[in-house]
């Protein structure tokens, strides 16, 4: 039998729980994605108020988004069961994000030059709340001058445009004008909605993935780490407005609103973290860095000669953590361990300049490498320990910020 597990903490922030999230639907063949979406935003928590225009519902109907929403779609400024007949602006003041997608050409002509003769260019006129429009249209239509300039304007009137992706297009053609995907839509939404959140004016560098070293053209040496820790770090301090750039060897989805930096060495690593550190306000080492790397490094495919194996000498690499250095940067390590957790951490954080070590058992149940979850102990710079229960990822990166925010506020006082 295999070990109990520790039940999963539930989910300490929750960034869309009970918030009310205004999805305008307009007439663009993806309007069937919207329907993702709200599904999506309703699984997160929100609370999701579908508009439709009268031209998307020639390509999806309102049931499809009543029946994923339980709450009525409104079409009309008139319609008898939305309480937008009585009052048009209901919907903007109770928005705290306004989510148009997917958004048409017209759309954008619409809410530019701010016309306000349906539900939708009404709420957005009269909101208060982050707007986010996710363009989707012909390849052609997007880079029509007008359609250029109505999205310069959404943008210098502070409208986060999302998109629109490359790929093929419903014309048959292949070029950009694609709906984002619908991890984007709600990532943006997360960000938007945290942007004044703990972490907001705070730079965060996060570091994850396993790095790679090169052995030749073809083989390196690496390890198990997947990167799912570190994303969820970089994810859970946007969320809290905090501005994240993420140092990544791993080849996972780009979180929104994050910057990535992709980095497959060590040396990789380094480059992209230590000239941005200075500036920063926390770095979170969360990747697995090669602690060896091979002495020599052949420019051609290593070839199998006869029947014997090959020897290979290792290198130790540098670790280059204690070489980050900022007037008010914050370290925090991490310590991957399968024995002797809180004494391998405690050994760690004073040579790397660590605040404290986020250490974890990596053959615990739960807390191994590609798993959704993690089970960490933090251990300061003074020796404490304070063992964690097993959360969800997303979870720990939340306790790892709000175990740093006051040590950030200390640094900046």
């Amino acid at each position: 039998m295999s070990p109990e597990i520790s039940p999963i903490q539930p989910i300490s922030r929750p960034p869309l729980e009970g918030k009310t999230i205004v999805l305008g639907v307009t007439g663009s063949i993806a309007a069937y994605k919207a329907a993702d979406v709200a599904s999506k935003l309703i699984q997160a928590g929100a609370i999701v108020e579908v508009i439709m225009t009268t031209s998307a519902m020639e390509f999806v109907g309102r049931s499809t988004f009543e029946a994923l929403t339980h709450r009525p779609v409104t079409s009309g400024l008139w319609d008898a069961h939305s309480e937008l007949s009585i009052d048009h602006v209901a919907l903007a003041l109770r928005a705290d994000c306004l989510l148009v997608a997917p958004a048409t050409a017209n759309i954008l002509a619409k809410l530019a030059l701010g016309i306000a003769d349906d539900p939708l260019t009404a709420t957005y006129l009269a909101t208060d709340a982050p707007v986010i429009v996710a363009p989707a249209m012909d390849a052609d239509m997007l880079d029509s001058p007008s359609t250029v300039r109505n999205i310069t304007t959404l943008k210098n009137d502070g409208v986060t445009i999302a998109g629109p992706a490359e790929g093929r297009l419903a014309s048959g053609l292949i070029g950009k004008g694609r709906l984002v995907k619908t991890d984007m839509l709600t990532g943006l939404v997360r960000q938007v909605i945290g942007r004044n959140g703990d972490y907001a004016g705070r730079h965060v560098i996060v570091s994850a993935g396993g790095t790679k070293q090169p052995i030749d053209p073809v083989r390196y040496i690496s390890n198990r780490s997947t990167g799912k820790m570190g994303y969820a770090i970089a994810e859970a301090a946007r969320d809290r407005g905090a501005k994240v750039t993420l140092v990544t060897a791993a080849n996972m989805p780009v979180p929104a609103g994050v910057k990535v930096v992709n980095a497959s060495t060590v040396d990789d690593m380094r480059d992209a973290i230590l000239p941005i550190s200075s500036d920063a306000d926390l770095l979170v080492m969360a990747a697995a860095i090669s602690d060896f790397t091979p002495a020599q490094v052949s420019d051609r495919k290593i070839k199998k000669q006869g029947s014997g194996g090959i020897s290979m000498e290792l290198a130790k690499v540098e670790d280059f953590m204690p070489l980050a250095h900022g007037r008010k940067l914050v370290k925090v390590a991490f310590a991957a361990e399968t024995n002797d957790l809180e004494a391998n951490a405690r050994a760690k954080a004073s040579p790397k300049g660590a605040a404290f070590v986020v250490a974890n058992n990596i053959s615990d149940p739960g807390s191994g490498f590609g798993t959704d979850t993690n089970k960490v102990t933090f251990v300061d710079s003074r020796g404490k320990a304070e063992p964690q229960p097993l959360m969800a990822k997303l979870d720990v990166g939340h306790a790892i910020l709000d175990r740093a925010l006051p040590l950030l506020a200390k640094r900046q006082s």
